[in-house]
């Protein structure tokens, strides 16, 4: 994060799709015991591991899909809108961890396969935060948030943008987006975003207006 002309920069990451997944799940897709290795040196919290499935979906299938680690207690395939039409299952815009009533989908590992009855969300956009710059900005967990995402030629500011304020790690913030939003924000490898407002104050000035 830096600092300029007053705003609190902060890098804005596109997420592509991936999955996360139970030890059980893993062990059935690539045999017991499987260990989800990180891509590169593990540091703290969750990485890229080298374990890659296919995904099946009622329309398409889609190979090589990254898994995240480490595993979790539950199944989820993060995907984007333009994703979930190509594979034919519904769009539920959710936070991570928020599956009942969502679709389900395949999996198909080396030695198995799983079909899982929910799990396949389009993960709401967000922004983590540290307790610190929360306080600065009037930032409550939970709350939504005004982010603009900035590019050379397609900046774009974001509505909805929910905060996950966080009681660990390095401080500052980071920001997660899909890559429908990448897309239209013409996010690169290396793209920086900050807070304009909350949501509902620019709701206000249109009511009041």
């Amino acid at each position: 994060m830096n600092l300029e002309n007053g705003c609190e920069k902060f890098r804005v990451t596109v997420s592509a799709r991936h999955l996360h997944l139970t030890q059980e799940t893993v062990d059935i897709l690539f045999g017991k015991g499987h260990v989800i290795e990180p891509e590169v040196p593990e540091g703290k919290g969750q990485f890229l591991s080298t374990t890659r499935a296919t995904v099946v979906g009622p329309r398409c299938a889609f190979e090589r899909v990254a898994v995240m680690g480490p595993c979790r207690d539950f199944n989820q395939f993060e995907i984007s809108m333009t994703e979930a039409r190509m594979l034919g299952v519904p769009a539920v815009l959710r936070m991570s961890g928020d599956i009942e009533g969502t679709p389900g989908i395949k999996i198909i590992g080396t030695v198995g396969e799983v079909v899982l009855e929910r799990g396949v969300i389009v993960a709401k956009r967000h922004v983590h935060m540290s307790v610190a710059m929360a306080d600065r900005h009037g930032v409550r967990d939970g709350d939504r948030l005004l982010m603009r995402v900035e590019s050379e030629e397609r900046s774009l500011i974001f509505d909805d943008t929910i905060a996950r304020v966080e009681t660990k790690g390095p401080g500052g913030a980071i920001a997660h987006i899909d890559t429908d939003e990448g897309n239209a924000a013409g996010a690169g490898k290396l793209t920086y975003g900050f807070i304009v407002g909350k949501s509902d104050d620019f709701q206000k000035i249109f009511q009041q207006g």
